[in-house]
């Protein structure tokens, strides 16, 4: 019985960590330990809760007290401070914002298989996205805040030795290359995206130098860059099949022989019973797209194969997130 109340009354703990976010309570904490009523006059929080709410933090492990003190646990001072590289709290305002109600709406997408969010209404979140930099911005640190273990891993366990260029696709502001061609100085860069990211790609990457490129471009209407390993993080899965099979025989055509392509996501298990991120991410894509859908491991080393691919390998990154990569 608890185990079910739990998950059915799952939201009430989202909300609360969404809500702390939005607040911005670990920013406000940041290196400090602050008393209850410190952090609640900080915040400008009415008083009658906001014990219970800072204590609900604590029980839920996302913020430490100690001697009547609350601060940042470790992983919180890391990733919800706004002050720090590695900020993943724009992609849950975003989820608070946006998400959290699509949601609310996932019986009639799985009676009708219709996306829940602006497109209801003939909007377009991603269209509006790109046509403000700010916004743009703080989506952009928060995918790269998403994607630095997976990179920081790949950096490590990927035969880069083998090559030297490297193109990634859907490269947003460059978490990927950055982390990868850090770890190797032999390597050259292109990170392939839509004009508007060019400045904030370039921002991040400026300490690679030269040895890294934009080019501009759209992955499902223009060709993809010259380079002998061709990176997809994250990109595939936003797409219907017909489109994934797409973009996988035009990454073959692209890549020369003995050229690699590498495509990381939060893959569902082969078996499809245990890494439950992997199936709740393609229920948002149905949320969230026309057509797209997270898939296994399996699925994909089908589908490379179709393209013309050979030799595919699956590991492990961080998370639950996985890679598979293939040879041309």
């Amino acid at each position: 019985m608890e185990r079910i109340l739990g998950i059915g009354l799952g939201f009430w703990e989202s909300r609360t960590l969404l809500s702390a976010v939005e607040l911005g309570v670990f920013t406000t904490l940041g290196d400090r330990r602050l008393t209850a009523e410190e952090l609640r006059g900080e915040l400008g929080l009415h008083p009658r809760a906001a014990r219970d709410f800072f204590d609900a933090l604590v029980a839920m492990e996302i913020l430490r007290r100690e001697d009547g003190r609350y601060a940042n646990t470790a992983d919180t001072a890391t990733y919800l401070d706004r002050n720090r590289g590695e900020y993943l709290g724009s992609f849950l305002e975003m989820a608070g914002a946006r998400l959290y109600g699509f949601w609310g709406n996932l019986t009639e997408a799985l009676r009708t298989g219709q996306p829940q969010n602006e497109a209801r209404q003939g909007g377009d979140f991603f269209a509006a996205l790109y046509e403000d930099l700010d916004r743009l911005r703080d989506f952009q640190r928060a995918m790269t805040g998403l994607s630095l273990p997976s990179a920081h891993v790949i950096a490590a366990r990927f035969p880069w030795q083998r090559w030297i260029t490297v193109a990634d696709i859907g490269t947003a502001q460059g978490a990927l290359l950055r982390a990868v061609l850090q770890e190797h100085p032999h390597l050259q860069g292109i990170g392939y995206d839509l004009p508007a990211v060019e400045p904030l790609f370039t921002e991040y990457v400026a300490p690679l130098g030269k040895r890294v490129a934009f080019q501009p471009g759209d992955f499902l209407t223009d060709p993809l860059p010259v380079a002998e390993v061709l990176v997809f993080g994250h990109i595939l899965h936003d797409w219907d099949l017909d489109t994934k099979r797409m973009l996988l025989a035009k990454a073959h055509r692209a890549l020369p022989e003995g050229g690699a392509i590498l495509i990381y996501e939060t893959l569902i298990d082969d078996e499809r019973r245990s890494n439950l991120a992997g199936l709740l991410m393609s229920l948002n894509m149905l949320i969230e797209t026309p057509g797209g859908f997270d898939y296994t491991a399996a699925d994909l080393r089908e589908w490379l194969a179709e393209a013309g691919f050979r030799d595919p390998r699956t590991e492990r990154l961080a998370g639950p997130e996985s890679m598979v990569w293939a040879l041309k």
